[in-house]
């Protein structure tokens, strides 16, 4: 067996021999040009070992890429084909010989692999090899990789030659991947940008998606921009409370989406300024998306995207093991399209605030005026009539005045009732899908009964205070009917607003009813719905539960 020898390249009394021939140069050549030609990481990677492979004439080759925990987290083979591989199974991370290049990256060259002391053997499957050749990719004055190149095709040791010419390959590696990084990373920026752009002028202009709530909203581009797996918001009503997951977009999202998702501890554990961003892995990660299958997601970056005291919003970027990992630039990017989200949603409840504060002054207003001018008339309308009693003779003529004075005093009442319901109404800052989210949590509390709640569409503008009003007591009315009665251990409240309705769902699996009589809570929704036009539609039948479908219309 012959001897290892290995030849670092910055040896002194190894000088390397000239190249010997002018195809080595024109193979050098061809490895630059086929680097240079394409675009996008992955395919530089994969034309870099292919250009090894064919520089040293070598049978197997392969690319490790380092990660940022210093083993290899992606490997490109060529010489390979599907059936080995699949044999070999799970690819190397970086032991043996792989890893000496790892922890001293310089040129390495054996002539049998097999008896170097950090060798760890082959793994059942896979091919025998003797000869290696391995050169580290720098990146400036990082290692990205290395280039392993095993079995010189007809025999023999990898020469002084083919470690040159692969060292001046690595070197041209190396820039080109520092520039498609460069690319990369510009182009990440740029699409966060613009869809940031698109975000604030969605969020701005009401009009453009009619059919999408603020946060579907930012769902929307936050995917867009990030191409991850799983896009999530999640709402913290109170410091203490669970989280709750308004949208997921993506991977296993229906297991996520209406539904409690955590206590929230990881975001509280993690101190995090208001629009900065954080990256969530391991058991923390798990606190987040605790529905989630085991080892599906292995890292979500998380930022606050609003903050209005003790209620809170965030935007939740999941990835699985096989996506791109975060880099500096999406954590910079995320925060900055949460920094335009953040200010365009404010910017929002303010323009909804100041419309709310326009309809409650005119209210007062008219209140104000029922009062002091139109009741104050009437009643002393209803004194001068009455006061022509002592001046008219005959049964008929008095009865008139009797009933025009009954009449006034009714009209005066109903008047009263109205300024009594212009005044009661009052002005809430918070949203209705807000309300609708602390509703289902009072009215659930202390119960084993579990709440999936869905909103779609522009609920917080375009459902004005009235029917907000209604809706609230109608789905308060179902929630004590269904605690009460239907045994129920999940309630799913839906509720979505259309141009032209605002549609909500109470469905509950408890033991359902016979609808053989018009039940007093179901009746005073009845009454609720046609006081606004609308109507109420209820399923129900023994042992399927019960479904309540309730249509308002806006206009």
């Amino acid at each position: 067996m012959s001897p290892i020898r290995t030849t670092p390249v910055t040896d002194p009394d190894d000088v390397p021999p000239p190249l010997k021939s002018a195809g080595e140069i024109d193979h050098l050549l061809a490895g630059f040009a086929a680097i240079a030609e394409n675009q996008g990481l992955q395919t530089v990677l994969e034309r870099v070992v292919e250009a090894a492979c064919r520089l040293v004439d070598a049978k197997y080759a392969a690319l490790g890429v380092i990660g940022p925990d210093g083993v290899l987290s992606h490997f490109i083979t060529v010489g390979l084909d599907g059936d080995q591989i699949s044999q070999i199974g799970a690819l190397p991370v970086g032991h043996g010989v792989l890893g000496l290049l790892i922890s001293e990256p310089k040129p390495l060259r054996l002539e049998d692999l097999r008896q170097h002391p950090a060798s760890f053997g082959f793994p059942a499957g896979h091919p025998q090899m003797t000869s290696f050749l391995g050169v580290p990719i720098r990146v400036r004055d990082t290692v990205f990789g290395n280039l392993y190149l095993t079995e010189k095709n007809g025999g023999g040791d990898f020469s002084q030659s083919d470690e040159d010419l692969t060292v001046a390959l690595a070197a041209a590696a190396g820039v080109a991947i520092e520039n498609m990084r460069l690319f990369e990373a510009e182009t990440r920026r740029s699409r966060w940008l613009e869809c940031g752009q698109d975000a604030v002028q969605a969020l701005l202009n009401s009009s453009s998606e009619l059919n999408l709530s603020d946060v579907e909203i930012v769902a929307e581009h936050a995917k867009a921009a990030s191409g991850a797996s799983l896009i999530l918001i999640l709402t913290r009503m109170a410091p203490d409370e669970a989280l709750y997951c308004e949208v997921a977009l993506g991977l296993h999202g229906d297991s996520f989406r209406g539904r409690l998702v955590g206590d929230g501890t990881a975001l509280r554990k993690v101190t995090l300024p208001f629009r900065d961003t954080a990256v969530l892995n391991g058991r923390d990660l798990q606190d987040v998306l605790p529905n989630s299958e085991p080892d599906v997601f292995d890292a979500a970056m998380y930022t606050r995207i609003t903050d209005r005291g003790s209620h809170a919003r965030f935007l939740v970027i999941a990835r699985t093991k096989d996506d791109p990992p975060f880099s500096p630039v999406d954590q910079r990017m995320v925060a900055a399209f949460a920094s335009q989200i953040s200010t365009a949603l404010e910017l929002t409840q303010m323009q909804i605030q100041r419309e709310q504060d326009a309809v409650f002054g005119d209210r007062d207003r008219i209140a104000r005026d029922l009062h002091d001018l139109v009741i104050q008339r009437m009643f002393a309308a209803g004194l001068s009539i009455q006061s022509l009693r002592k001046h008219v003779v005959g049964d008929e003529p008095l009865a008139r005045i009797a009933s025009v004075t009954t009449e006034l005093d009714a009209t005066i009442g109903e008047l009263r009732a109205t300024i009594y319901s212009l005044q009661s109404v009052t002005n809430s800052e918070d949203s209705l899908s807000s309300r609708i989210l602390a509703l289902v949590r009072r009215s659930l509390d202390g119960s084993d009964v579990e709440p999936v709640i869905h909103f779609s569409g522009p609920l917080d503008t375009v459902v004005r205070v009235a029917t907000a009003a209604h809706v609230e007591a109608i789905l308060r009315e179902a929630l004590s009917n269904a605690l009460q009665h239907s045994q129920a251990t999940t309630i799913m409240v839906t509720l979505s607003a259309s141009t032209d309705s605002v549609n909500l769902r109470i469905a509950d699996n408890g033991q359902g009813f016979e609808q053989t009589g018009r039940r007093s809570g179901l009746r005073n929704m009845q009454q609720r719905a046609e006081e606004l036009g609308g109507e109420v539609r209820i399923e129900s039948s023994l042992g399927h539960g019960t479904t309540i479908d309730v249509i308002l219309p806006l206009s």
